[in-house]
C-alpha cells in the first residue's frame, strides 16, 4: 500500500535563517527585470537595432506589471541617448493648405517661437510708425506732385501750341475742347466763326484734328505716368519698409543662420510683408495686418528643450487621432476654419526619436488605429489628418500637412494569446514587430533566487512606500509566491500580485501601528484576500453540507467516487469535489459519456474517457472483445465538463461497478490516466484537497478522510497551514499515486492483484472478480445472440471505437475554456464547469 505524504512534501517552508538582513529597508534596490534574462536580453537587441521593422512586442500575463517592468527599463536605458529635436509647423506662402514642418535642435523651437513672437510685436510697431513719419510723407507728397506736374505739362505743351495755331484749349466738366481764337486770344462765337472766310474755317478744322490727336496721346500717357507713379511710391513704401524690418529680420537670419528651414521661412516673412504693404496703409485692407503677422508665427509641435536623453512615451488611449495628431477647427460666422497653427501633436510626434509604448489590446479596439499604426511604420512618416480622410469618406477641402519623418521605436504590451493571434492572421505584423520580448511567468526557486527574490520584495515595497518588511515578512511573501506559481520549485514572477499581496499587508501592519511588516501581517493579507473571493466558493460547500448536494465522505459504495474539480471565477479558483457514479451490464463494448451525450462534455473529457475505455479493454480483454455496456456520470453537474484529471477516479468506479466491489468514500481523487494504467500530472491540486479538505471538517470531524492525487503532483504542493495542521494529526491524509492499480488498492483496501504470464488475475482479487464478470458479461452476449457471439462481439468492439470517436464530434457548450500547466493539467473556467 502507499503511503501518505508527509507535511514536509506539501509545503516546502522558506527558511529564515538564509537571510543575513534584519529588515528590507537594508537591501539595495534591484532592477525588477532580474530573472527575465530572455527579455532583457531581448530588449537589449530590440532597442538597439535601428533597421526597419525591429519594433518590440513584449508578452506577458496582466500580473506581470509590464508597464512598470518596460517603462522602467527603457527610461534608464535612455538617458545616455540623444535628445531629438524640436518640431513644429511654419505657414506654407506658396500654398497654404500644405503647411511646412521645421525640424530644429531641442530647445532652438522655443527659442524660435519667442524670436519671432517678439519679432512680430517690434514691427506690429515700427510698421505704422514708419508710414507715418514725416519724412516719408514729405517724399510721398514730392512723388505725387511731382506726377502732378508731368501731367500738367503735357496738356500745357498742346495747350501751347493750340495757342500759337489760334485755336484755344478749353476743360469743360467732360473734358478737353478745342475752340476757334479770335485776335484778342479770346474765343470766337458761332456768329463770328460762320462769319470767317471759307479757307481760314479749314485751316481752323485741320489745325483742332491736328491737336486733338496731340491731346489724345497726351491723355493716353496718363495711365503709364500714374503706374510709373504707383512704382515710385511703391519702390518708396519697399524702401521704407526695408528700414523698418530689415534690422530685426537680419539679426535672425544671422542668429540662425545654420538653420535652412528657419532662413526659408524669414526670407518667406520679408516677402509676405513687402508684398502685403497694403495692409498697413489702407484703413480698410483686404487682408487686416493681424491676419499678415499671424502667418509669421511657429506652430511648435514638440518641444524637447527639457528633454533628457530620448523620450519614452506611454499612450494609454491609442486611438487614430492620439496617434498621429488632429487638426482642430473654430467657427467664424457659422464656418468651420482652420489653418497650420491648430495642428496639434499625436503621441507619434512626442515619441519621435525615442519610444512609444502602447498596449496592444488598446490599439486593437480603438477604431483604424491599427492599420494607422502599420500605415505609418510602412511609409515611416506621420501623416496627420483625421480617420475621415485616410478612409476617404469626406470631400471637403483642408488641411493636408507635410508628412513628418518618423524615427521612433514601438513597444507594444499584450498577452501571449494576442501576440500568436496577430501572428497567424495579419501577414503584416511579423515584418514591423520582428522582436518578442517573453517574459518570465515564474523564476526558479534556489538559494541565489531566494536572496534575490528578497531583494525584489524590499524594492517593489520601496518603490511602494511601504514599511520595511523584517525576515519573517519576506519568508511568508516567498511562501506566497511558491503558492501562486502552484510549485515547490519555483516562484511567480508575476509583480503585480506580490505588490497587492504587500500593500494589503502594510495596511495591517498600520492598523496594529507595527513599524515592519511580519509574517502575520502576510498571512492576515492573504486570508482576507481568500475570504473577499470566498462567497460563491462558501454558497457552494454549503450545499454539499446541507445534503442538497449529495457527497459521501464515509462509509462504501459500489460503482461510485468522489473526484475533485476546480472552479475559477475571475483570478480566484477554487476546489470542490464531485460524485462520480459508474454503472456496468452485458453490452457491446461501449463506454457511454454521459456527459458527452447531453453535450456538456468537453473534447479533453471525451477523449480521457476513450483511453479508459481502451485501458479496460487491454487489461481484462485484450484477446476476447469486451462485451460490456458501462455509463460515466457527474452527479449533479449542471454545468459544462472539461479535462482529463477525473479519469483516474472514472476507472476506479467503472472497475467497482464491474466487480460489485465497493469504494472507500472517505477518498476523493485526480489524476489523469494513459492507456497503460499510469497516472499523470493534473492541474490545480492546491484547491482540489483544500477544497475537498473544507468540505470534511465542515461536516464535522475529520476522522482519516484523504486525497489521492499523481505522484507527479507532488511537487506542486503548497497547502494552506489547517491543512498540514490536519495531516500532522492524522486526520486528514494525502497520497501520491503513479499507477491506478495504486488507487485501487487505496479505495477497497486491498491489492487489486496482478496478473499471470497467460493474463489471468488471482480469481479472489479485485481484477479476478472484474475479469470473471466480464467473462460472464461476454457468455451472456453470446446467449443473448443465439451463439453468434464472436462474430457479434467483434462487431460489437467495432462499433465501441465508432461511437467513442464520433463522440469526439459534437460542439461544448460550457465548460470549453480551460489553462494548460504541463502534462494535461487543465484549470475550469466559469461557475459550473468541472474536471
Amino acid at each position: 500500500m502507499v503511503e501518505a505524504l508527509t507535511v514536509s512534501e506539501v509545503y516546502r517552508a522558506c527558511p529564515e535563517a538564509g537571510f543575513s538582513f534584519e529588515v528590507t529597508s537594508e537591501l539595495e534596490s534591484l532592477d525588477l527585470l532580474s530573472g527575465h534574462d530572455r527579455a532583457r536580453e531581448a530588449l537589449d537587441f530590440g532597442t538597439a537595432i535601428r533597421s526597419d521593422g525591429f519594433n518590440l512586442f513584449v508578452l506577458g500575463q496582466p500580473g506581470h506589471g509590464m508597464h512598470g517592468l518596460v517603462g522602467g527599463y527603457l527610461e534608464e536605458r535612455s538617458r545616455d541617448e540623444p535628445a531629438p529635436p524640436d518640431w513644429g509647423y511654419r505657414y506654407n506662402f506658396e500654398d497654404p493648405s500644405v503647411p511646412l514642418y521645421l525640424s530644429l535642435p531641442p530647445g532652438l523651437g522655443r527659442q524660435l517661437r519667442r524670436d519671432i513672437e517678439a519679432l512680430v510685436d517690434e514691427l506690429r510697431g515700427a510698421i505704422p510708425a514708419v508710414f507715418e513719419s514725416e519724412e516719408y510723407q514729405n517724399r510721398l507728397q514730392e512723388l505725387k506732385q511731382a506726377m502732378g506736374e508731368r501731367q500738367r505739362d503735357a496738356i500745357e505743351a498742346v495747350r501751347r501750341e493750340a495757342r500759337e495755331q489760334g485755336v484755344l484749349l478749353l476743360s469743360t466738366p467732360n473734358g478737353f475742347t478745342f475752340a476757334p481764337a479770335g485776335d484778342d486770344d479770346k474765343m470766337l462765337s458761332p456768329e463770328e466763326y460762320e462769319t470767317l472766310p471759307q479757307e481760314d474755317r479749314e485751316r481752323i478744322e485741320h489745325t483742332v484734328e491736328i491737336l486733338q490727336r496731340k491731346l489724345t496721346q497726351a491723355i493716353r500717357r496718363m495711365p503709364k505716368l500714374a503706374k510709373s507713379l504707383r512704382d515710385q511710391v511703391y519702390g518708396l513704401n519697399e524702401e521704407v519698409l526695408q528700414t523698418a524690418i530689415g534690422a530685426p529680420l537680419t539679426e535672425l537670419e544671422e542668429r540662425y543662420a545654420e538653420e535652412v528651414g528657419v532662413i526659408a521661412h524669414l526670407t518667406a516673412i520679408r516677402e509676405a510683408i513687402l508684398a502685403h504693404v497694403d495692409s498697413f496703409l489702407s484703413d480698410e485692407p483686404e487682408i487686416p495686418p493681424e491676419a499678415v503677422f499671424s502667418r509669421f508665427h511657429l506652430n511648435l509641435l514638440v518641444d524637447n528643450a527639457d528633454t533628457e536623453g530620448a523620450p519614452v512615451i506611454y499612450q494609454d488611449l491609442p486611438g487614430h487621432q492620439h496617434l498621429v495628431g488632429r487638426i482642430e477647427h473654430h467657427v467664424h460666422n457659422g464656418t468651420l476654419l482652420t489653418d497650420f497653427s491648430l495642428i496639434r501633436a499625436g503621441a507619434l510626434h512626442r515619441a519621435n526619436g525615442g519610444y512609444l509604448v502602447l498596449d496592444v489590446r488598446g490599439v486593437l479596439t480603438q477604431p483604424g488605429a491599427w492599420e494607422t499604426l502599420k500605415r505609418i511604420l510602412r511609409a515611416g512618416e506621420i501623416r496627420t489628418e483625421s480617420l475621415e480622410q485616410a478612409y476617404g469618406l469626406i470631400s471637403t477641402v483642408g488641411l493636408e500637412p507635410q508628412p513628418i519623418p518618423l524615427d521612433v521605436k514601438i513597444v507594444l504590451l499584450g498577452e501571449r494569446l494576442l501576440y500568436y493571434l496577430l501572428c497567424e492572421h495579419d501577414p503584416e505584423f511579423l515584418e514591423l514587430f520582428k522582436v518578442q520580448a517573453d517574459l518570465e511567468d515564474e523564476l526558479p526557486r534556489s538559494e541565489d533566487n531566494l536572496i534575490l527574490y528578497a531583494h525584489m520584495v524590499a524594492t517593489l515595497a520601496r518603490e511602494a512606500a511601504l514599511r520595511p518588511l523584517d525576515r519573517s515578512g519576506v519568508a511568508a511573501t516567498i511562501e506566497r509566491a511558491g503558492r501562486l506559481a502552484d510549485d515547490q520549485q519555483r516562484l511567480t514572477a508575476r509583480h503585480r500580485d506580490l505588490s497587492d499581496l504587500l500593500q494589503e499587508a502594510d495596511h495591517w501592519a498600520a492598523v496594529e501601528d507595527a513599524t515592519v511588516i511580519t509574517r502575520a501581517h502576510v498571512e492576515k493579507a492573504v486570508v482576507q484576500q481568500l475570504y473577499r473571493a470566498g462567497r460563491i466558493r462558501e454558497r457552494s460547500h454549503e450545499q454539499i453540507v446541507r445534503g442538497t448536494v449529495m457527497i459521501a465522505t464515509e462509509g462504501r459504495a459500489v460503482g461510485q467516487v468522489n473526484g475533485l474539480s476546480v472552479l475559477a471565477l475571475g483570478d480566484f479558483a477554487f476546489g470542490q469535489p464531485t460524485r462520480i457514479t459508474a454503472t456496468a451490464r452485458p453490452g457491446a463494448g461501449q463506454v457511454v459519456d454521459i456527459e458527452r451525450e447531453a453535450r456538456l462534455g468537453g473534447r479533453i473529457h471525451t477523449k480521457a474517457v476513450m483511453i479508459l475505455s481502451r485501458f479496460l479493454a487491454g487489461r481484462f480483454a485484450p484477446d476476447q472483445p469486451l462485451s460490456l455496456s458501462a455509463s460515466l456520470a457527474f452527479e449533479q453537474s449542471y454545468g459544462g465538463v472539461e479535462g482529463d484529471s477525473a479519469s483516474v477516479a472514472e476507472v476506479c468506479a467503472l472497475i467497482s461497478a464491474i466487480g460489485r466491489v465497493p469504494l472507500d468514500q472517505s477518498f476523493a481523487v485526480t489524476g489523469s490516466i494513459n492507456q497503460h494504467g499510469e497516472v499523470q500530472a493534473v492541474g490545480g491540486v492546491n484547491e482540489k484537497i483544500e477544497g475537498f479538505f473544507d468540505v470534511c471538517r465542515a461536516r464535522g470531524e475529520l476522522n482519516g478522510q484523504a486525497v489521492i492525487l499523481p505522484a507527479s503532483n507532488v511537487v506542486h504542493l503548497m497547502l494552506k497551514a489547517e491543512v498540514r495542521e490536519a495531516m500532522a494529526a492524522g486526520t486528514f491524509r494525502i497520497f501520491a499515486v503513479r499507477h491506478v492499480d495504486e488507487a485501487l488498492a487505496l479505495l477497497i483496501g486491498e491489492a487489486p492483484g496482478e496478473a499471470d504470464a497467460s493474463g489471468q488475475f488471482p480469481p479472489q482479487s479485485v481484477n479476478g472478480r472484474v475479469q470473471a464478470r466480464l467473462v460472464a458479461f461476454r457468455e451472456a452476449v453470446k446467449a443473448a445472440r443465439g451463439g453468434d457471439g464472436e462474430s457479434d462481439g467483434n462487431n460489437g468492439d467495432k462499433n465501441s471505437d465508432h461511437e467513442e470517436e464520433g463522440g469526439g464530434d459534437h460542439k461544448e457548450k460550457g465548460g470549453g475554456d480551460h489553462k494548460e500547466q504541463g502534462g494535461g493539467d487543465h484549470k475550469e473556467q466559469g461557475g459550473g464547469d468541472h474536471e
